[in-house]
């Protein structure tokens, strides 16, 4: 009956995963304020609610180089051609360059998007009930991510326990039918996170989402650098010039 040992560490990692994920669930289904009436969204909101702080970066970059205020050349580098920013994001944008006037687009962006001005926004966007909030969407990741290893760590137990010579009357099959239980929970809470919860690790919230479905990127190329990103953009070397770098950061 040794491989009962294997069995029990494999009921725990099920039934403390799949528990911190209902707990995520839970808090992320709570009622947030909604926004009083309908409303529109800024460029600067809608590529938060699409993309994130790097796609806020990214549009800040690209809103600077068509005004002329800011040089990105395809090399990967940015000038400084008008140091006073229009906005609270602009002006972070200066500050991640610095008072040489010259940086690495790439430096700029993860300095952009950790900036204050970004944690504002989200903030804001996350009072009215169009942003997941940074603490319910981690959790809920990080929760997925503990299930998936659960399901992984069972399923290790298991081959071992049916590779151990057999004991007693118990035969593979039941060793494997006991096992089959905390596997198919993790399995099952991993697909109804896919179907119920899988909204909450955007950044945009329902309502939020149903904002960005409303918008028309077509013959507005900022709107369009919003929504869908960096592919948006039509100049080539321009492109070039932001994604150098950008492999680094997910989801942008």
């Amino acid at each position: 009956m040794f491989w009962v040992l294997f069995l029990l560490p494999a009921i725990v990692a099920a039934g403390l995963s799949c528990g911190r994920l209902c707990l995520a669930a839970v808090a992320a289904a709570r009622p947030q304020p909604r926004p009083d009436g309908e409303q529109g969204l800024s460029c600067y909101e809608a590529a938060f609610l699409a993309g994130g702080p790097y796609r806020v970066a990214d549009l800040t970059l690209v809103s600077m180089h068509r005004a002329r205020r800011l040089l990105l050349a395809h090399t990967g580098w940015a000038t400084v051609v008008d140091p006073e920013g229009r906005d609270d994001l602009e002006r972070s944008v200066l500050t991640a360059i610095g008072p040489g006037g010259q940086e690495r687009i790439a430096a700029i962006r993860s300095g952009a998007a950790a900036a204050d001005a970004v944690r504002s926004l989200a903030d804001r966007l996350a009072g009215a009930g169009l942003a997941v909030p940074d603490a319910v969407r981690s959790g809920v990741s990080s929760s997925v991510r503990a299930v998936r290893s659960a399901t992984l760590l069972i399923t290790v137990l298991a081959v071992s326990a049916l590779l151990m010579p057999g004991e007693g009357d118990t035969g593979r099959g039941e060793i494997a039918a006991w096992f089959a239980l905390p596997l198919v929970l993790t399995l099952g809470c991993l697909v109804i996170a896919r179907v119920e919860i899988h909204p909450y690790t955007r950044w945009a919230s329902p309502d939020g989402q149903r904002l960005l479905g409303g918008l028309d990127p077509a013959g507005d190329p900022l709107t369009a650098v919003a929504v869908r990103g960096l592919r948006a953009v039509d100049d080539p070397q321009l492109r070039s010039a932001l994604t150098s770098g950008r492999f680094a950061h997910r989801g942008q």
